[in-house]
């Protein structure tokens, strides 16, 4: 098939959703555009005025900093939900990694950052190639591996905290410094959302991605390696889920298994829906999904000050996800098993 077909073909599947009718607020399309945005200046605002001292006590620096994992999460996350598929393992691999990490930086310096990423990184493309070629779906299959690398992390760690004892400096450095008194942990994430929102807007291996969330038949029909692209998706949400763990070594300086990072499952959702991806799939802006996770972080926050009790926190991820999905969800279906 040469490239005029090869055109052709991703724009009959990228434009009919384009074109379709819609109505001129349809709440998709609203939330998607400004409500990332919105929701999170409102939230901040609310806090700051009922906590004054939030604001020129740094609370935004704060919000940021426990943002940082929440965010490179919530982007795995995003990318997988945008063909159409979820990824409920990449929190716990988060976590894999983080420990694998405090565990070899000692005997092998600056490479254990990039081995670890690599190897996550394969771990997410194993979820990837069993999801694309075995059509087990999504959800129960990476539930699977949410729990293999949940033991995982609890193995490798003896159900302890793993603490960095040499070569650590380089990765601490990450949050110790920052621009504008927020740490490289925090805007790390917002480079890789950067970068990403170009790929899936200017590259063809973007397009593709979000043609198969759109209709995942006509993608097939007009002759795209659909399965190949699930499997960078997920292998995507691993190495974002690398980065993760990485930022969390780089606040914490340590890594267990029900410390820092233990608890990012519902955050990453949430962050990545509250940002304005959609759960049917074929659309997602990783910049919106930045606005998803700060908001996120600032749940705890804003619930402390409104009077609720932090082990009602769950519950309230749990009501954000069920607002948003049905506000914004697109409810036609294209009967491919996702």
């Amino acid at each position: 098939m040469d490239a005029t077909v090869i055109d052709r073909s991703l724009d009959d599947v990228l434009l009919p959703e384009s074109t379709r009718p819609r109505k001129k607020w349809h709440p998709q399309k609203i939330w998607q555009t400004v409500g990332p945005l919105t929701i999170f200046v409102a939230m901040f605002g609310l806090v700051a005025a009922l906590t004054p001292t939030f604001v020129g006590g740094g609370g935004l620096i704060v919000v940021a900093t426990s943002a940082a994992p929440i965010l490179l999460v919530a982007l795995g996350q995003a990318l997988v939900l945008n063909v159409g598929s979820i990824d409920l393992s990449n929190a716990s691999l988060t976590l894999l990694a983080a420990i694998l990490l405090a565990m070899m930086l000692a005997p092998l310096s600056t490479a254990a950052p990039l081995v670890i990423v690599v190897i996550v990184t394969l771990f997410g493309a194993v979820n990837g190639l069993l999801v694309a070629f075995t059509q087990v779906p999504s959800f129960a299959l990476t539930l699977g591996t949410f729990g293999i690398f949940q033991a995982g992390a609890l193995v490798v760690s003896n159900a302890t905290t793993v603490y960095v004892s040499k070569n650590g400096e380089p990765i601490v450095g990450l949050f110790q410094n920052g621009v504008a008194g927020i740490p490289l942990t925090f805007w790390l994430g917002v480079g890789a959302a950067v970068l990403l929102w170009a790929t899936l807007r200017f590259t063809r291996f973007g397009q593709g991605m979000t043609a198969i969330g759109l209709n995942e038949t006509g993608a097939i029909f007009s002759g795209m390696h659909t399965r190949w692209l699930k499997v960078a998706a997920f292998a995507l949400s691993g190495l974002l889920a690398g980065l993760a763990g990485i930022t969390i070594i780089a606040q914490a300086g340590s890594a267990s298994p029900t410390g820092l990072g233990s608890d990012l499952l519902l955050p990453g959702i949430a962050a990545a829906i509250v940002g304005g991806t959609s759960i049917s799939g074929g659309s997602t802006n990783p910049i919106n999904v930045v606005f998803g996770a700060l908001t996120i972080a600032l749940i705890p926050i804003a619930t402390a000050v409104i009077g609720i009790e932090a082990q009602a926190q769950n519950l309230v991820y749990g009501v954000v996800i069920i607002a948003v999905v049905a506000l914004t969800m697109a409810r036609s279906r294209d009967g491919v098993v996702k």
